[in-house]
């Protein structure tokens, strides 16, 4: 039924077509018609199947691999994994779509338009309570979260989708002239589609950076194959089913799902002109070196934060602390990873107030949970080797959560903070223990003189990610000493100052690296999704009385 209203709704002004598309879904027994899962209803006992997309046509596989529940460890999703042998359409559907892309400016300039048309209906649907409510929820049972927290999710891709609705998307491609040397000579600059391209992202924003980086491809006029991690791929296979009711035609998009080895070979064998990947730095330096630099990252991120000499709003600073650091159990690329305290902030309560508010945390309400990505065992050991450097002391934390069913393949940890000297944060000897990314509730703190500034700024020189970082201060002459001797992408400055809980209205990304992908902004779409081509007009006329000029 829904298939039919929304094509009918398209000759129909946005009024109506909204006022459909409402009535449509309170009809429905279901949060949605596309949804082919209840968050609520998958167990071990009905578990979800999860397909593949390709060449327009959902399909299965011959190997399902089984997806334990991370909160009691029932197997409740069974996701269809390609292997080798199943990768000749992928590789064909690839194939099929030339270097110039699907649309450019010279091309069906019309699918500018319908993409603008498909945002705008994604974004209403994903407006609707019901709808919110059941990404919120599916989220949460593949990569738990609070339920905060997984609303927001689906509130940014929401307003994301709004951003690119109408004309918007055009607007990316939009071109600039400048005259030439003589008459009938003009020079023309035209973002250009790559063509085939291939995603990759991680399981911790399974709807938000899949949704985001997809679209902008596809704004851009490339034909994606995307694969996410299957861990969390339900979710996205869903979101897939819901653009397709809203007006992506089935063969834009190719979804697979398969593991590690056996997508190097997709993009080995499929060659795309361009593929973005989202997730480890170690991943990620090796499909640098297989596609040949063909590739844009958003790696990880051991993010910093310094507390400037101006100590203001306390309780407020300690809270953001905590979101940033232990919000989605620190599962974020953006997480608060090492804090830097100003020896006036250091004689302050900060760290009993930020002890306070990570107590408060509980499994029950998801606002600590499972870690997807380490065990509980192994960031215990890591705990361990940090308080074995001198002058280091556990501040809270540092136990493994109790009186849960978390399978021991995922972590289970308080939320823990382990105080270091600077003075021996600086040594060769600690510096890659320390700053080792542990995608967990874990943190570094330490403290630091006014005369110690230089030592903090060789340490942020010495990391090798520059994701996010946050400077809290109102001063503007520490502000500009800090920030102009860094190069973190994604930058939060003021008292205000956050690492996480980037929205959709500003570039969230890392630099310092020609590879650095952004998400989320125009300028993203364009730099990560696009490339630039220059057409230069030249019709004449020729000048009166031309004749051959000798030889040069």
């Amino acid at each position: 039924m829904f298939k039919i209203v929304a094509s009918r709704a398209r000759a129909s002004t946005p009024h109506a077509r909204n006022a459909l598309l409402s009535y449509n879904v309170s009809r429905s027994g279901h949060a949605l018609s596309s949804a082919t899962v209840e968050a609520e209803e998958i167990s071990g006992s009905r578990p979800a199947e999860v397909l593949n997309l390709v060449q327009g046509k959902w399909v299965g596989a011959s190997k399902w691999n089984t997806i334990v529940d991370p909160l009691n460890g029932d197997p409740f999703i069974k996701v269809g994994e390609v292997d080798e042998t199943g990768l000749q359409p992928f590789v064909e559907s690839l194939a099929s779509c030339p270097k110039h892309g699907l649309h450019n400016p010279f091309k069906a300039p019309e699918r500018y338009l319908m993409f603008g048309d498909i945002s705008a209906k994604a974004a209403h649907m994903l407006s609707l309570p019901k709808v919110s409510d059941f990404f919120a929820r599916l989220i949460q049972r593949v990569s738990p979260k609070s339920y905060h927290q997984a609303c927001a999710e689906v509130y940014v891709t929401q307003k994301f989708l709004e951003n690119f609705c109408g004309d918007q998307v055009r607007f990316l491609a939009r071109s600039f002239g400048v005259p030439g040397n003589h008459l009938g000579q003009q020079s023309h600059g035209f973002r250009w589609p790559y063509g085939p391209v291939a995603i990759i992202t991680p399981f911790n924003f399974p709807l938000e950076i899949p949704v985001l980086q997809l679209m902008g491809a596809l704004y851009m006029g490339n034909k994606p194959v995307l694969k996410v991690d299957s861990k969390v791929s339900i979710v996205m296979e869903q979101m897939l089913r819901l653009l397709h009711t809203c007006g992506l035609p089935v063969e834009d998009v190719d979804f697979i799902n398969c593991d590690g080895k056996t997508m190097n070979k997709l993009l080995q064998e499929a060659n795309p002109r361009m593929t973005l990947f989202t997730g480890s730095s170690r991943v990620a330096e090796k499909l640098a070196v297989d596609l040949k630099g063909r590739i844009k990252l958003e790696d990880a991120g051991f993010d910093w934060k310094i507390l400037g000499p101006d100590v203001d709003q306390e309780d407020y600073v300690a809270w953001v602390c905590d979101q940033d650091a232990y919000a989605c159990s620190g599962q974020k690329c953006s997480a608060q990873s090492l804090l830097f305290m100003h020896e006036n902030w250091a004689s302050t309560s900060l760290v009993s107030k930020l002890k306070g508010l990570a107590e408060r945390r509980k499994l029950e309400d998801l606002t600590i949970g499972p870690v997807l990505t380490f065990t509980t065992e192994s960031m215990m050991d890591h705990m361990k080797q940090l308080l074995e450097i001198p002058g280091s002391k556990l501040l809270f934390g540092g136990k493994p959560l109790e009186g849960h069913s978390i399978p021991p393949i995922y972590g289970a940890i308080k939320p823990t903070a382990i105080y270091v000297p600077l003075e021996e944060i600086v040594k060769d000897k600690n510096y890659e223990l320390v700053t080792k990314e542990i995608f967990g509730p874990f943190q570094i703190i330490t403290d630091y003189k006014s005369s110690q500034l230089p030592a903090v700024l060789d340490t942020l020189e010495k990391m090798h990610a520059h994701l996010t970082a946050a400077v809290v201060s109102n001063d503007p002459l520490f502000l500009q000493a800090i920030i102009g001797r860094s190069v973190n992408g994604t930058t939060y400055a003021g008292l205000r100052a956050r690492t996480t809980g980037a929205p959709q209205n500003h570039w969230f990304g890392p630099s310092g690296d020609p590879r650095g992908a952004g998400i989320g902004t125009p300028e993203a779409i364009k730099l990560v999704w696009s490339c630039h081509r220059e057409v230069i007009y030249d019709y004449g006329p020729v000048p009166n009385r031309w004749e051959i000029p000798p030889s040069t």
